[in-house]
């Protein structure tokens, strides 16, 4: 929902009359025409800042930062580039200034109420105007207005002293003297700075293991001049609900004003819905301050009413809805804002057969299995993140299968613009807030100043259907109950009365106040029910029969599917990988190309992350032996996206095989979000889509392990077992077809085909075999010798890619052989073809255009055709030439 109006409060409202004719003020009122309600001025734009001590003096653009202003000036090199994170650390130690001239004209000083409003300001700071003072803002996720009736001018001056984020928060723990609130620092891998739980700001720009340390100064987000002699409407939320009895939709409408007037306003509140033919008319009294109102408009029931639904179950469907707010003075506001129909329920209940709850969603009530990652920011500057950015990740996820995002609480809450794209897509957002890894203080002030902040952004953001969930923080229910911290056991009921009143006496409050259409949990991971029971710190929040689950484990082999935990859900899990060496390229030099320098020391913030991937690879491949540094490099870059593909195909189609199922009391997993989507720099991370908007392996994997329909091939006690997956609203009668292939020849050793029917919403097992049985029935296949294929069919049409399972690591495989890959390009309407040849069986084909941006229609895979056609959509144009001078072509063996 977008808006440019502000401010709040004030309103008894009594049911009047309704209509379905036509919309008009003039008829509603008995007034003069109407005069507008508010004028905005925008302070956005060109801004003059310095630092402390003047030595720097440059032009800046609001909204943006100092690091950003600094770039475009020439004075830095990019931040991003090689160990700029570090060499940069003085511009966020400064103390900066912003200062803007401006004019307002003659008549506004005449209104009533001036106000300047700051959707975002980045982080402490002090502001004044005309050299009188305003007041201070210390937290970045809140939406300041100040009253500057008396101050305003013709010609005006704006000045707004920044405090350094890093001695702020050093000196807001200096001051919490009765006990530690940790952690007190990130760890040294990270490079990062101290105390970031006590600033409300982004928590990751004081680093993170994935990220770099830029805690960012400036104004983030919008700032304007508000007049207005009335009154003003702050925010208008709309959220839908459901009568089962009546069966009936209604739509809860509230109005949040400011009225300026010392005593009672009456007036008139008109809803319309034009596509569905409803309207209603209120009369209402606005109260003097701030205040609010709750309208309930029930929907007309003529007109087919269509549902929101997330991506692969319906369409998306929205309303454009007017709501006009008159009074008798003659004045008024309109706002039109998109309204949607959807149900979201959280399934806790018990499971026959299983111990525990269980843990689903049901949209518009219909089980609906997860699908998706974890969304962190995708800049450390979160100026140059723009909707265009926002679109093409977004529609990457879709693309990919996804259903669902989680934006993570270490992050911001992202702009306006990535909630419409999600509505619009059908991307689910479960939506954590701003917490993550860590303690937090819980004076008076730093709750007051949470309060602020939870509410705003549960106004701004509750009226999108694609937020299905609150989460109250990212693992510090964990965090408690695990002793990360190593609390000596004396201490833990301070620390858990200290979570409980953040999480729950306030924030949860806050939830159960504003928003009663969706549901809140206070952590992720979290038992859920059961942590309510035990005091909102579960002993164990990690517990696979409740809740949902964060699950890490780089030292255990990731193709052995039974060292993944059968759990309800899982929220977070994953592996590391490298950027392509076209996205590294351009932030490093000749010496950095080497996986021991110190550039990929430096830019690897996990732990062992760089050692754990090679020990991870080891175990099932032949790691790289070029003797040419370089191409070693790239080789090593490549196989690390080979391993984490492979790794969390493994994993998810584990969870989605286990979703219809219970097996030793476990099962019945409804969620599946691996870390993470995307990247906030060009550094190894856990992402499937790379710093620029790049698909790594495992994203195009993602397209095919998430797909609606899907065939699942594991192991169990010698014996190969297929899974069909289904995520679809109707049953499907289908074929599955077996092959094996010798690796050394492209032709079928043998065929089999089972025909199956796999339910709606659900995974069952279609197929069952001996491995030793089924390498006999093939002549000459063993273990070593042979891979195995599947898909599903039906009228002759595939459901679902395909699929295949390895018998045997790849660094042993017998008849592996490098290939004569080759490839031709050529244009079809907006897309071109790349017509591949291989003279073997070809695992991990991967094609690569360097820096063309775009996306293959896939890519990663085992080629077992001596031909094969891939479709390129490229999001700039290019051309047939530049593609085939760029498209480089190379898989597994290339490596050896």
């Amino acid at each position: 929902m977008n808006s440019n109006i502000s401010i709040c409060k004030g309103l008894e409202c009594v049911l009047v009359w309704s209509t379905f004719a036509i919309f008009g003020l003039k008829e509603i009122s008995g007034t003069a025409p109407h005069k507008p309600g508010l004028e905005t001025y925008s302070l956005e734009g060109k801004w003059k800042i310095n630092n402390a001590n003047n030595s720097l003096a440059l032009v800046a653009d609001v909204p943006g930062c100092v690091h950003s202003a600094l770039l475009k000036q020439g004075l830095i090199q990019d931040p991003y580039y090689r160990f700029n994170d570090l060499a940069h650390r003085w511009i966020s130690l400064d103390n900066w200034t912003y200062t803007k001239a401006f004019s307002l004209p003659p008549d506004v000083s005449s209104n009533k109420r001036v106000n300047l409003v700051c959707d975002g300001i980045d982080t402490v700071s002090a502001i004044s105007i005309n050299q009188v003072f305003v007041g201070r803002t210390d937290n970045m996720f809140q939406r300041y207005s100040f009253d500057v009736t008396r101050l305003v001018k013709d010609s005006n001056v704006i000045q707004v002293d920044f405090t350094s984020a890093i001695t702020y928060a050093a000196e807001q723990r200096a001051a919490h003297v009765s006990y530690m609130v940790p952690p007190e620092c990130p760890p040294p891998v990270q490079k990062g700075e101290c105390h970031v739980n006590f600033i409300r700001k982004e928590q990751c720009s004081f680093s993170w293991d994935w990220g770099p340390s830029f805690p960012t100064q400036g104004i983030w987000r919008g700032i304007r001049i508000e007049a207005y002699d009335v009154f003003q409407l702050v925010y208008l939320t709309a959220t839908p609900s459901y009568d089962h009895n009546t069966k009936h939709w209604n739509l809860q409408v509230e109005a949040f004003f400011d009225t300026v007037s010392l005593k009672p306003l009456a007036g008139h509140v008109t809803i319309h819905i034009p596509k569905l033919q409803t309207q209603q008319i209120y009369e209402v009294t606005l109260q003097p301050g701030q205040s609010n109102s709750k309208l309930i408009l029930p929907v007309n029931t003529i007109v087919p009413l269509e549902y929101w639904w997330p991506s692969g179950q319906g369409n998306q469907t929205g309303y454009n809805m007017t709501v006009a707010v008159s009074v008798a003075e003659g004045y008024s506001i309109e706002k039109n804002i998109m309204v949607y129909f959807r149900t979201v329920e959280l399934v806790q209940e018990p499971i026959p057969g299983s111990p525990g709850l269980s843990f689903y969603f049901k949209i518009n009530g219909l089980p609906i299995f997860l699908k998706g990652s974890n969304w962190i920011p995708a800049d450390s500057f979160q100026d140059r993140v723009t909707p265009e950015i926002l679109r093409n990740l977004l529609q990457s996820a879709v693309d990919a299968n996804m259903n669902t995002l989680r934006v993570w609480g270490g992050g911001v809450y992202e702009m306006d613009e990535f909630y419409d794209i999600c509505d619009e897509l059908g991307i689910m957002i479960w939506q954590d807030f701003m917490f993550a890894c860590a303690l937090y203080p819980t004076e008076k002030s730093f709750i007051d100043s949470v309060r602020e902040e939870v509410t705003h952004q549960v106004r701004r953001l509750k009226s999108h259907p694609s937020v299905i969930i609150w989460s109250g923080n990212n693992e510090n229910e964990a965090a408690i109950a695990s002793n990360w911290f190593e609390i000596p056991s004396s201490e833990w009921p301070l620390y858990i009365k200290d979570y409980v009143t953040l999480y729950v006496n306030n924030i949860r409050d806050i939830i159960q106040n504003e928003d009663k259409s969706r549901p809140y949990l206070s952590s992720s991971p979290t038992n859920g029910e059961e942590s309510i029971k035990e005091g909102w710190v579960a002993k164990n929040p990690y517990d696979t029969n409740y809740g949902d689950t964060h699950f890490y484990s780089y030292l255990d082999d990731c193709w052995d599917w039974k060292s993944f935990p059968k759990t309800r859900f899982a929220s977070e899990y994953g592996f590391q990988s490298w950027p392509s060496f076209s996205t590294l390229q351009k932030v490093s030099i000749l010496e950095d190309w080497n996986y021991s320098s110190n550039f990929t020391a430096h830019r690897q913030h996990h732990s062992k992350g760089n050692k754990e991937m090679m020990e991870q690879a080891a175990l099932h491949y032949t790691l790289p032996q070029s003797t040419d540094p370089l191409q070693k490099f790239k080789d090593t870059l490549f196989l690390t996206q080979v391993m984490q593909a492979q790794c969390i195909k493994t994993e998810t189609e584990f969870y989605r095989r286990s979703r219809s199922e219970i097996l030793d009391g476990k099962g019945h997993t409804m969620g599946a979000l691996y870390w993470q989507l995307n990247d906030i720099w060009q550094g190894p991370s856990w992402s499937s889509i790379e710093y620029g908007g790049k698909w790594k392996m495992l994203h195009y994997f993602a397209q095919n392990f998430f797909a609606p329909v899907l065939p699942v091939g594991f192991e169990d006690i010698e014996t190969l077992i297929i899974y069909g997956v289904s995520d679809l609203k109707n049953d499907l009668a289908l074929s599955l077809l077996v092959k094996a292939y010798l690796w050394s020849s492209m032709e079928p050793v043998c065929v089999g085909v089972t025909d199956a029917v796999i339910k709606a919403g659900s995974a069952s097992p279609i197929y069952k075999e001996p491995v030793n049985d089924l390498l006999k029935r093939c002549g000459n296949c063993t273990r070593l010798s042979c891979v195995v294929s599947f898909s599903l069919k039906a009228n002759g049409q595939q459901y679902g890619p395909d699929n295949y399972l390895f018998l045997s690591s790849l660094k042993d495989a017998e008849g592996l052989k490098k290939p004569q890959l080759s490839a031709t390009v050529k244009q079809e309407g907006e897309a071109y073809i790349i017509n591949l040849q291989t003279t073997n069986i070809t695992p991990y084909v991967w094609l690569d255009v360097g820096d063309i941006s775009g996306r293959f229609e896939t890519n990663g895979f085992l080629m077992l055709q001596k031909t094969k056609a891939v479709k390129f959509f490229p999001w700039k144009p290019t051309s047939t030439s530049e593609l085939t001078k760029s498209l480089q072509v190379r898989s597994l063996m290339n490596i050896y």
